[in-house]
């Protein structure tokens, strides 16, 4: 089968396309022809082995997959790699049935981003409706789909963080109620602005960096931030403890692998909700892009460049 395969640890010049064996599946495992592979961008941290969870080599990328299972089921999967390819294995309990009126694309934004965003303002923030809650890198994946989810779950107010004033309209269509720059050179000072002078309930980041710092600092007492990754590549200054008290203030990570684990089926709860607001028209995935598997390093390249939006995924057929 085509795949990308990694054999050294880098940026976008190490996934390199090869033939190789078909997977096998586990003991309870299934063999997805693949359709659609989707692009995250902790692929690019898995890449050069930055990821919260170690990389071992050689290795074909890629967490989530859409295809067809050998029953002609049309599925959506997360994997625990392999997913850069043709066919991948994936395991029942992390493997869901596509419905009717969603495109495997949409499936691929929801599967692993959409369940993110879902986690991370259910959980994570525990967003209360009337409160004013901030997503940073409202364009991305994750982003997109963070500001639809607030403002159905509620919210008093969406402040959508971006670059570039084509992504900061693009979240204003999807229901933002205000925009700040991601390159305001006083994060703290530009979202209590956006808020009406008033310091914000709930911060969603996946930047990290200066950005996060003065994230923390433009909380409202009771505000909580969830930090769910760090695209900048630049570490927060620490939190020191006695400050969060001072301020009743919370800072809160989160790693969609943890969800698994709490009782009640979370991430099967988040998917239903999920495709019935995509199948009725309440939320609107943001495909921003299908590349062909063969040019797996420029989606990477154009993903970690901050120039793309929406979900972008990979066409093992070309």
């Amino acid at each position: 089968m085509r795949a990308i395969q990694i054999t050294e640890f880098g940026g976008p010049e190490v996934l390199v396309p090869a033939e190789l064996p078909d997977p096998e599946p586990g003991p309870d495992g299934i063999l997805v022809e693949v359709s659609r592979a989707g692009i995250n961008y902790a692929d690019t941290h898995q890449a050069e082995n930055s990821y919260l969870a170690p990389s071992s080599l050689p290795m074909v990328p890629g967490a989530e997959i859409a295809g067809r299972a050998p029953d002609g089921r049309r599925v959506v999967a997360i994997v625990g790699g392999g997913g850069y390819a043709e066919r991948a294995a994936a395991m029942p309990g992390t493997t869901f049935d596509i419905p009717d009126g969603v495109s495997d694309e949409a499936a691929l934004a929801l599967v692993v981003q959409g369940a993110t965003a879902w986690v991370l303002l259910r959980r994570s923030v525990r967003m209360d409706p009337g409160e004013s809650v901030v997503v940073h890198a409202a364009a991305g994946g994750v982003g997109t789909l963070a500001v639809q989810l607030a403002r159905a779950f509620g919210a008093g107010r969406v402040i959508a963080v971006a670059g570039g004033q084509a992504k900061r309209d693009l979240a204003l269509d999807l229901g933002a109620d205000a925009v700040v720059d991601s390159a305001a050179p006083d994060m703290t000072e530009a979202l209590v602005a956006a808020n009406g002078g008033r310091r914000v309930d709930a911060v969603l980041d996946m930047v990290g960096g200066r950005v996060t710092d003065e994230s923390v600092r433009a909380l409202a007492p009771f505000g909580r931030l969830a930090f769910y990754g760090m695209a900048s590549r630049e570490d927060p200054e620490p939190v020191r403890l006695p400050n969060l008290m001072r301020f009743s203030t919370t800072v809160a990570g989160m790693w969609l692998p943890h969800a698994w684990t709490l009782p009640g089926d979370v991430v099967g709860q988040a998917m239903a909700e999920l495709f019935a607001m995509v199948a009725d028209g309440r939320l609107r995935p943001v495909v921003g892009g299908t590349y062909p598997l063969s040019e797996a390093r420029r989606a990477h390249e154009d993903l970690r460049s901050r120039g793309t939006v929406g979900k972008l995924t990979l066409d093992p057929s070309v």
